[in-house]
């Protein structure tokens, strides 16, 4: 979406206009940019020339509403600070719902679940610590997915329909026309050969929730795969997933993809809390940390008192108990801060950190930890060691349901990668901070999207995702060595040394400032438009 509300309805506006199709739900992989104000934009994880304001603040303002309910996840160019507010989700807009860091709705008896995010390993095992003000470091870690997450993905047991991420899950590229794509984006061919393209963590999620549909973004470009899972036994039905990437909402460009999905006709048009999901949060909650510390997760190695967690029949029961069996969730969108004036900028407003009601509200419901109130009692009390602290702590040790000394289970990273690609932008040290210029609002022309897309390849899913010697292109074996030592190098001078707040310091993580994101083309485009 990257902000641009406006044109996203108003192409489901023309769509209804010119062939009487009105969606009931529209989703929304990531880069969602839920921007209220210019305190928001200094959150986001772009250099400061490409902030423009959009036009979330009109739906958050109330000037707009959303004319269709629209879910999504968070992307890696977001208003971080926004919705850190809601770690478990809720409403950034009327009728505009965020899932969280990772959540499960249903919607007409549909289930959707999703993970917000990138997969960035030197993250992967650390708690959410970060708080605005950001510095260099966190106002990236704070959109990188965290294992805890994952965790509590892989306790769910029942079907679900659909589900979102923005980074591709690794390995994806080869269950649909490879060849097209890497005719259309020739850069990802070395990550590609190398089997380092997507995301790992959202791999093991594909194998284990085996959704209908997988929806994702981040790549800018339209891809489609068909995966037909294995079975673990005789008396399993197969299951196979329709995987979908759509490229950003602009103006020429195929984004929107309209798919019809069973559903239950008598369901109300509400948006419903998952009472597995619910009661998987429960269960989960001892595992929440707001440290810097990294750790695995529960698992059967002799390690541990307790590895499972998934959410027992009984344990459903309780939380539709508790609900009275109403598991529709309560429309109590509050503004948190200043919403955007167009007529009276103030471009040295300065992030807080927030704790919304919403999250407040939701976590004395079900007998949560509240994150960020967490995160503010361990700064108030001197005690915290994440961003919101300034000097650094001993680590400390971890209880019976967590180890600090296991390895990651995910030792990669393919951000060091040599292949260039002409997409990315420069996410540097020297250009985050840069003074707000001018916030805009761009025009939303009428452009009708297409609505063809075909699924190919089909092959079974293997266990480990690896790529099968069939699979794997002939690559240079000289640049995926020296690849792969720059990798290491970043991964270990990245997870040897906790974080500490920097601001203007040179001394951190020297590995970040070569990392690149897919995104220029956006950017790029974006100004093409204003050109013509």
């Amino acid at each position: 979406c990257h902000g641009a509300l406006d044109k996203m309805y108003e192409t489901l506006e023309l769509l209804q206009r010119r062939h009487n199709v009105r969606p009931d739900l529209l989703l929304c992989c990531g880069d969602f940019q839920a921007v209220r104000n210019e305190a928001d934009l200094r959150c986001m994880a772009v250099p400061a020339k490409y902030r423009h304001m959009q036009t979330f603040y009109r739906y958050y303002s109330g000037e707009k509403k959303a004319p269709v309910l629209t879910v999504f996840i968070g992307g890696n160019h977001e208003a971080s600070n926004h919705l850190q507010e809601l770690p478990y989700g809720g409403w950034v807009a009327p009728n505009i719902y965020y899932l969280g860091y990772a959540g499960v709705v249903r919607f007409r008896g549909v289930r959707i679940g999703g993970i917000s995010g990138i997969f960035k390993s030197h993250d992967y095992r650390k708690g959410h610590f970060e708080c605005p003000p950001y510095n260099q470091q966190t106002i990236r870690s704070a959109y990188h997915v965290r294992n805890i997450e994952v965790f509590k993905l892989k306790q769910l047991k029942r079907p679900m329909d659909i589900f979102m991420s923005h980074d591709w899950p690794r390995s994806i590229y080869h269950y649909g026309n490879k060849k097209q794509l890497l005719k259309m984006k020739s850069f990802f061919r070395q990550e590609v050969e190398s089997n380092t393209l997507g995301n790992p963590a959202a791999s093991e999620l594909l194998q284990h929730l085996k959704p209908t549909y997988w929806f994702s973004a981040h790549l800018h470009v339209k891809f489609a795969a068909f995966m037909q899972h294995e079975t673990n036994s005789k008396e399993e039905l197969p299951k196979a997933t329709k995987f979908l990437a759509l490229d950003k909402c602009l103006p020429h460009r195929d984004f929107l993809q309209i798919i019809e999905v069973e559903h239950d006709p008598n369901a109300g048009d509400s948006l419903e809390y998952d009472a597995e999901w619910i009661a998987v949060l429960k269960a989960t909650n001892s595992l929440v940390n707001v440290t810097q510390s990294s750790w695995n997760m529960p698992e059967k190695n002799g390690l541990h008192a307790k590895w499972d967690y998934s959410a027992t029949d009984e344990a459903i029961k309780e939380v539709l108990e508790e609900l009275n069996h109403n598991l529709t969730i309560p429309c109590n969108f509050t503004l948190t801060a200043a919403c955007y004036d167009p007529s009276k900028p103030q471009k040295n407003m300065q992030p807080v950190h927030t704790i919304n009601p919403q999250t407040t509200e939701f976590c004395a419901q079900f007998g949560l930890t509240d994150i960020n109130n967490r995160i503010q009692q361990a700064k108030e009390e001197g005690s915290g060691r994440g961003e919101c602290e300034e000097e650094e702590e001993e680590e400390e040790e971890m209880d019976s349901t967590g180890s600090a000394e296991e390895p990651s289970e995910y030792n990669t990273d393919n951000s060091g990668l040599s292949s260039i690609n002409p997409d990315e932008i420069m996410l540097d040290e020297e250009g985050g901070d840069e003074d707000l210029s001018t916030c805009s609002v761009d025009p939303s022309p009428d452009h009708p999207p297409e609505f063809s897309t075909s699924f190919s390849d089909i092959r079974i899913m293997p266990d480990s995702m690896a790529v099968s010697s069939d699979d794997a292109m002939d690559s240079n074996n000289e640049d995926l060595e020296k690849s792969g030592g720059s990798k290491q190098g970043e991964e270990k001078s990245s997870t040897d040394r906790p974080l500490k707040r920097i601001g203007g310091d040179e001394n951190g993580n020297s590995g970040i400032k070569k990392i690149k994101r897919r995104n220029q083309a956006i950017y790029a485009a974006e100004e093409e438009d204003k050109t013509d």
